[in-house]
């Protein structure tokens, strides 16, 4: 959420922020907002300090004898009046709030204006793999080395669902298993958070009010409101963890990294580039997530973005990274890097991981804090990181470690997890 003080001082360079994502802001409908609203809380506070000031004056007419009906008249009307103003009051800032959270957040200075078309690429790992034998894609591999059945997933879920039998239930799980143990190696705190949430952390990660529907929301006995959704990432979670909290600057950061599956309402196209394993409703993803203060939260991107990159280049895939324009960063997130790895048969790359930096924009949603040494209390910077999706990761190995006879070679840091060199 954006800070009201901001778009009160600076309303001009806000507005200037938000369109850079190509959003036009109604700033001066939330000025006049916060305007109204200041103003009633200044008038509701005179008239408490009028109620006070007659209520001290009934002891001393009693004592003199003086008629005090007429003053419990006058209290009666300024209590009416004081009610009155506060459910004016609750109903603007209800209206106040709802247009902050709706807002997305300021993208950082150096991001630059425009979509995908002025996205960066600022660093190639390894080289497109080469062939001397005409390659299959990944669906073809996997359907012959019987590591995921594409018919009975669908046949069990509907489109965009897939079942790993098998080597491929082995392969998707050495992924997960190497994800984690880097995570642990690296002083991550691993977390098994619930996969059903509630709606303040919808709220908390800024995916909600704007974006609701795009979750799987649930009816729940105790909650027919359908305010409980299925987590489409563990991030969601995971930033919620200290909502509500303040937080010792000398504990910080808290480094956290979580394995879920994530469930997508939206599944995309069937396009060809979409097909397989791609883009589906349910897909497993290991996220990483730093709760920092402002002064660390630099670092803490680079870190995570180095912890991605060293996944993908220790499984030995050829793979760009991508600083995105303003307009290609989710609502949520200042600035974002993109890991996007090479899939041979489609010739284009698909991300795997977005590292984010959500600056205080979640923090001042879910009111997470922190004191620091002076016990000054200011709020957190969130920032995340897929750690990685399996997706996308087992389409890319499959392919980019083809060989001519059909079979694929596993990449070394899998072995282990494996037991095999070759999947024929």
């Amino acid at each position: 959420m954006i800070d009201i003080n901001l778009i009160r001082s600076d309303k001009a360079g806000v507005a200037a922020a938000l369109a850079k994502r190509g959003y036009t802001a109604e700033l001066d409908g939330i000025l006049d907002l916060d305007a109204a609203r200041r103003e009633i809380i200044g008038k509701t506070e005179a008239l408490k300090a009028e109620k006070n000031k007659v209520s001290a004056d009934i002891p001393r007419m009693k004592k003199n004898g003086e008629d005090v009906q007429p003053v419990f008249a006058k209290m009666r009307e300024i209590g009416e009046q004081i009610s009155a103003s506060d459910e004016k009051l609750k109903t603007i800032e209800d209206e106040l709030r709802h247009n902050l959270l709706c807002l997305p957040n300021l993208p950082d200075a150096d991001v630059v204006a425009g979509g995908k078309e002025n996205n960066a690429v600022i660093k190639i790992y390894g080289e497109k793999p080469s062939f001397d034998f005409p390659i299959k894609n990944h669906v073809e591999l996997c359907e012959s080395l019987k590591l995921i059945d594409y018919e009975r997933g669908v046949k069990l879920a509907g489109n965009g669902s897939w079942l790993y039998t098998g080597r491929g239930a082995v392969i998707e799980w050495a992924l997960l298993n190497y994800f984690i143990k880097t995570h642990i190696t690296d002083g991550y705190t691993f977390v098994l958070p619930p996969h059903m949430l509630n709606y303040e952390c919808g709220l908390g990660a800024g995916q909600f009010p704007k974006f609701e529907d795009d979750v799987y929301r649930v009816d729940t006995a105790e909650d027919g409101a359908a305010r409980r959704f299925m987590l489409p990432t563990a991030e969601t979670a995971l930033v919620n963890i200290y909502r509500g909290e303040i937080l010792e600057e000398k504990d910080m950061p808290k480094k956290l990294f979580a394995y879920t599956p994530c469930y997508r309402k939206e599944a995309g196209s069937y396009r060809a580039e979409e097909r397989g394993m791609i883009r589906g409703h349910q897909f497993d993803k290991v996220e990483m997530v730093q709760v920092t203060t402002p002064d660390s939260s630099k670092a803490a991107f680079e870190e995570l973005v180095g912890k991605a990159c060293a996944l993908v280049e220790g499984l030995g895939l050829h793979y760009r990274l991508s600083k995105l324009a303003a307009g290609d960063c989710s609502a949520s997130m200042a600035r974002t890097y993109d890991i996007e790895v090479w899939i041979p048969s489609m010739g284009i790359y698909k991300e795997v991981s977005s590292v984010s930096n959500a600056n205080d924009y979640q923090a001042r949603r879910n009111m997470t804090r922190y004191r620091d040494g002076n016990g000054k209390i200011g709020y957190v910077h969130t920032l995340n990181g897929s750690g990685l999706a399996t997706s996308r990761i087992l389409p890319a190995i499959v392919e980019q470690y083809q060989n001519r006879n059909g079979s694929v070679t596993v990449p070394e840091v899998l072995r282990e997890f494996v037991g095999t060199d070759v999947i024929k």
